[in-house]
Parts: structure tokens; C-alpha cells; sequence
């Protein structure tokens, strides 16, 4: 008997962006024997966020899928439950999902609403301590801890402070931050490499950082969590020429 090697992916955010999730998953040769871990904000951006739901929730009948919540996805289902939103997320992706959504029908809009509401994690910590988060966290002993968990999806300061670590200072100095000492890696997207002029994932201290700005003007990443290994889809503009997505 033949055992399958099975992998673990990770996909960075999406932004509305389905061709270029496409791209990825076929990039990558991910089969259905794979899991796959989104790390959430699936839409706001480019025009095709009800379609990047419908093909998520099909794709988990099919394999095992894990999905981490974004703050993007908890604007939208505050907005498909109550039809209001706030003006900042329209300014950031949400005008581009509002029209998308007059084209969906209400049954639609139902699977959607259950989607987000039943099926998104804050988190998901594996086996091998690996943490799967869209943003982060702050308490200093780790998720379990967190007072505010809206900052699972909307804290930046684990970022920011794994960029900032001086690279020479060892786990055993007092002045090495206690989170990075929690989990053996930590995985997010939230905060576009792009920001420090990059365009692929970034490793700081125990953080990998897959989102690369496929919102704005970068690809969509998928990463082998083993290997490390990751494939990129075309920059968004180029799939998507005749929008503007978060630009």
C-alpha cells in the first residue's frame, strides 16, 4: 500500500481576489489530500468577494480547509446582518463588496452570513505549537489570555514588534519578548509586506508574514508550512486591469 505525503498550506488574505486563488492552488499542486489554512480577510478589495466565499465554501466539502477570521470578514458580516457600516470600511474595500453583494441573492446572502458566523476561527494552533492567526495577539502568555479578542484580527503590534527585535538578542535575555517564546512559529497575514517594500512572505523571529499585498499592488502567496516552498499568483492589477481594488 502507497501512503500520500500530505501537506500543509497556508494562503495569505485574498481581498476578493478568485483569479488569483486559482492561480495559487494550481501553483502550488495542492490536492484535496492537503489541508489548507486561510488566514482570513477573504474579501474587500477586488470586485469577486461573494464569489471567493461561494468557492471556499464548496472547496471545504472537498478537503480539509481551516479559516481564520479577518477583521474584513467581521465588517462584511456586520454589514449582511444589519446593512450598515461604518465609513472607513467603505473607504478600505468595502464599497467594492457592497456592489458586488446587490448582485447576490438572498439565499446567498444567508450561506454567507452562516459561513462567517459558524465556520471562521479566531485562531488555530496545531500539533506541532504553530499558530495560525489573522493579526495577532497582545496578552504575554499567549491566546488563551487575550482580554480584547476582536485583536486576534486586528492587532499589529506582534508585527511590528517582531520587525522592530534586534536580531542578535537571544531568547534567554530578559528583553526578548515573551510572545515570540510561545509557539514554535507563528503564521498571519493583516499587515501587507508590501509596507516594508517587500512582496513575498517575511520571516521575523518566529513569524512568518504571508500576506503580500495581494489587496493593493501584490500577488496572493501560498506557503508550504514544511518547506517553506511558496507560490505566488500574478500582481492583483494584472488579473484584475480594469479596477482599482485597495489602491
Amino acid at each position: 500500500m502507497i501512503e500520500t505525503m500530505t501537506k500543509t498550506f497556508v494562503i495569505g488574505d485574498i481581498h476578493g481576489g478568485l483569479r488569483a486563488l486559482h492561480q495559487v492552488l494550481k501553483r502550488s499542486q495542492a490536492t484535496k489530500n492537503d489541508t489548507l489554512i486561510f488566514l482570513g480577510d477573504y474579501v474587500d478589495g477586488w470586485s469577486e468577494s461573494p464569489q471567493v466565499l461561494n468557492y471556499l465554501i464548496a472547496l471545504e466539502k472537498k478537503q480539509n480547509c481551516v479559516f481564520i477570521r479577518g477583521n474584513h470578514d467581521e465588517l462584511l458580516l456586520n454589514y449582511l446582518k444589519t446593512n450598515d457600516y461604518n465609513q472607513e470600511w467603505f473607504k478600505h474595500g468595502g464599497q467594492s463588496t457592497i456592489d458586488a453583494y446587490e448582485k447576490v441573492s438572498e439565499a446567498t446572502r444567508h450561506e454567507h452570513i452562516e459561513f462567517l458566523e459558524n465556520n471562521l476561527k479566531d485562531y488555530y494552533l496545531d500539533e506541532q505549537n504553530r499558530l495560525y492567526i489573522h493579526a495577532g495577539f497582545t496578552n504575554v502568555n499567549g491566546i488563551a489570555f487575550e482580554y480584547f479578542p476582536k485583536l486576534f484580527y486586528w492587532d499589529r503590534t506582534l508585527w511590528e514588534t517582531a520587525l522592530a527585535l534586534n536580531p542578535n538578542l537571544t531568547k534567554e535575555s530578559p528583553y526578548y519578548p515573551k510572545r515570540f517564546t510561545l509557539y514554535n512559529e507563528i503564521y498571519i497575514g493583516h499587515t501587507p509586506t508590501t509596507r516594508i517594500n517587500e512582496s513575498i512572505p517575511i520571516n521575523k523571529a518566529c513569524v512568518w508574514n504571508i500576506d503580500t499585498g495581494a489587496a493593493f499592488h501584490g500577488p496572493l502567496t501560498i506557503l508550504d508550512v514544511n518547506s517553506k516552498q511558496y507560490w505566488q499568483s500574478e500582481p492583483l492589477p494584472q488579473l484584475y486591469p480594469n479596477e482599482k481594488g485597495r489602491n
